[in-house]
């Protein structure tokens, strides 16, 4: 069966219909790069976000929960990078609405329709002068087309190397529907919310609720799968808006296009979830992980994430050596049960375990096939049915030199 959706290659944010985005330099980057940036839908969109796991929550979180609890819409997110505004207390709580009420009136929309988001080091209090004064000049950078998507990438990117977007299209009730995202995302970096910013669009008619379901199902297969490092940040946080100016009759589960919908939103978050861990701070190579044959998916995914976010795992994979035993060793202590008999290993289409006994292979196919930029560790367990993919990055000096001086 072919793919329900059509891959837009330069789509972003603002291809799908109704969306302007930009960004600005307001001051908290000291490079020139732009630090300030907003999506802004021509109507309230319906809204649905997923959070961090982690206890302590920056301020823009807060913000953004009591938006969406307000109606379930957005009109707009607001992001800066540079400074995550996560543990500078009731000032910074203080600046993240202030930043909301900013944006709000310059919109000319209500406050409850605004979402905030930050990135950042972490406990230092914003400089809000500078992001007043930007906040000021950033509708009349807000545009469509590929410029306004661009300058909100750039706006959004701490270590990241690379912007990150993905978009396609699908068919709902004979109308033509665009999903698009966009992403930041280089360290700290660990499944159960991945250390991110994520920011989906779509002219979609979808409800809040239902909006809300399949955007946290979606990201247990696809953020949630991913590591870099596996340290769970303070500010991650996914949000999706569908405005649904493409037409469409509302979509719910028991709409006949439910499906290719789910299909074309997954395929976004895992785009954009791969690009995250292939650009891992200091990688140099993509790792993706496939567990079959498990008990269960869930225990599939406990050994898939378990292998990607080992540190030996990730080390042989930078150095390009085919060490089987750190894949075992690591499924071994990922909590499921497994049948330590019956395990079949494979790098990419090499075998190296067949039923938990070492193969017999060419070291030097093996080395240059490791030398790639991306790299498919499988592991099938001969228990079941069920499987996961997890996807990751190698680790390197160059992950130690960033974030031996990420402050300075």
């Amino acid at each position: 069966m072919g793919k329900s959706y059509l891959i837009v290659p330069d789509g972003g944010v603002t291809t799908p219909k109704g969306f302007k985005a930009g960004g600005l330099h307001c001051g908290l980057k000291k490079t020139e790069r732009n630090d300030l940036g907003a999506i802004v839908s021509e109507v309230p969109a319906s809204a649905a976000a997923v959070y961090t796991t982690n206890l302590f929550q920056a301020a823009p979180l807060q913000v953004t929960r009591e938006s969406l609890a307000e109606e379930g819409l957005l009109t707009a997110v607001l992001v800066n990078s540079g400074n995550a505004n996560a543990c500078t207390g009731a000032q910074g709580e203080a600046d993240a609405y202030a930043m909301r009420a900013q944006i709000a009136e310059a919109l000319g929309v209500a406050k409850h329709q605004v979402a905030v988001a930050s990135t950042g080091v972490i406990g230092e209090p914003l400089k809000m002068d500078r992001v007043s004064a930007g906040i000021e000049r950033l509708p009349e950078c807000l545009k469509g087309g590929a410029a306004g998507s661009d300058d909100f990438c750039q706006a959004i990117l701490t270590t990241d190397l690379v912007k990150k977007t993905a978009c396609v299209r699908v068919v709902v009730d004979g109308q033509e529907v665009t999903i698009a995202g966009a992403a930041k995302g280089s360290g700290m970096i660990h499944p159960n919310m991945a250390t991110m910013l994520g920011f989906v669009t779509t002219d979609a008619a979808i409800g809040a609720p239902a909006l809300q379901t399949l955007l946290r199902d979606i990201t247990n297969l696809t953020f949630n799968m991913i590591t870099v490092d596996g340290d769970t940040s303070t500010n991650d946080m996914l949000v999706a808006m569908a405005n649904g100016l493409a037409g469409n009759a509302e979509l719910t589960p028991a709409h006949p296009d439910w499906a290719a919908f789910a299909e074309g939103l997954r395929y976004v978050c895992e785009e954009l979830a791969k690009a995250i861990a292939r650009d891992g701070e200091g990688a140099t190579k993509l790792i993706e992980t496939t567990v079959s044959g498990a008990a269960s998916d869930a225990d599939a995914q406990a050994i898939a994430k378990t292998i990607i976010s080992s540190s030996l795992v990730k080390s042989a994979a930078f150095g390009a050596d085919a060490n089987w035993g750190r894949i075992i060793a690591a499924a071994g202590r990922a909590g499921v049960p497994l049948n330590v008999n019956t395990v079949d290993v494979r790098l990419g289409d090499i075998l190296v375990l067949e039923q938990s006994r070492p193969v017999a292979f060419d070291e030097e196919v093996a080395l240059a096939y490791l030398k790639g930029d991306t790299v498919a560790i499988r592991v099938d367990l001969h228990m079941g049915s069920g499987q996961a993919l997890a996807w990751g990055c190698d680790l390197t000096y160059g992950y130690v030199r960033i974030n031996a001086s990420y402050r300075t």
